[in-house]
């Protein structure tokens, strides 16, 4: 695993399409329990190295009403994203995730833990690559549509938004979030021993 991670925070895979070059963002471990997988680094991200070293990443662990120690610890949490480097600003947000980091990189990565007994598929992206691993939630085509419907999840998987404060209208949108997923999302961190 040591290795690996090694030829991942050194690929340089999409380095002419990287404004701010590439810096791959993962923490991982043969002993990791939860994965959680997001969508790419932001710039403060790509700035320190560190995954959800950001305001996403403070609500991320009020979520999971986790601390910072154990949020990293790799042997505990391994955090992936469909893309591992940051991928420039957009019109509205940042661009979406490199498309080669998962095909590359997340079976090789994947196969080293065999330890994951629940995967967070944070956002859009993440949940549209597993999809297929999904059939109960297969017919639901939206973000919101997954996530309001997690309950009818495999227990290994578990659809969420994305913490970002972006989408804090998304949020007050959806209220049902916070009364029927999150406490979901809680129950089933519980089953796994961190």
């Amino acid at each position: 695993m040591i290795q690996l991670l090694d030829l991942v925070r050194n690929c340089r895979l999409c380095e002419k399409a990287l404004l701010l070059g590439p810096r791959p963002v993962a923490q991982a471990s043969a002993d990791s329990k939860l994965l959680i997988i997001g969508q790419a680094p932001g710039s403060k991200v790509h700035q320190s190295g560190i995954p959800w070293d950001d305001p996403s990443g403070d609500r991320l662990r009020e979520w999971l009403r986790l601390d910072k120690e154990t949020f990293y610890d790799a042997n505990k949490i391994a955090i992936m994203s469909m893309g591992f480097c940051y991928p420039g600003k957009g019109q509205s947000g940042d661009n979406p995730p490199r498309f080669e980091c998962a095909p590359t990189w997340y079976e090789l990565l994947l196969n080293e833990m065999p330890s994951i007994q629940l995967t967070l598929l944070i956002g859009h992206y993440a949940q549209r690559y597993y999809l297929k691993q999904i059939e109960a939630l297969a017919d639901y085509k939206t973000l919101t549509e997954r996530v309001k419907n997690a309950d009818k999840a495999p227990t290994h998987l578990l659809p969420l938004p994305h913490p970002s404060p972006r989408n804090q209208i998304w949020l007050k949108k959806n209220p049902w979030f916070e009364t029927e997923t999150l406490p979901l999302l809680r129950k089933r961190l519980t089953m796994i021993d961190l």
